[in-house]
């Protein structure tokens, strides 16, 4: 799991990318997970703008995609 520590407003997010994205770049999206929230950046511009999803349309999201 890759992490990264970024400070938005007064909580810090710990960012993560899918252990199945290799090492090599590539099309990645990084996503830090808060209690209403999720996060979702390009790894590849981590500076970037954030997309900001309540948690239970990413986890509809997710469950989606898995199927």
């Amino acid at each position: 799991m890759n992490t990264g520590h970024i400070t938005a407003g007064s909580s810090r997010l710990v960012w993560f990318k899918s252990s199945y994205s290799g090492s090599g770049g590539g099309d990645c999206i990084e996503v830090a997970l808060t209690s209403p929230t999720v996060h979702i950046r390009d790894s590849k511009n981590t500076t970037g703008p954030v997309l900001r999803v309540p948690a239970h349309g990413w986890r509809a999201f997710v469950s989606y995609a898995a199927s």
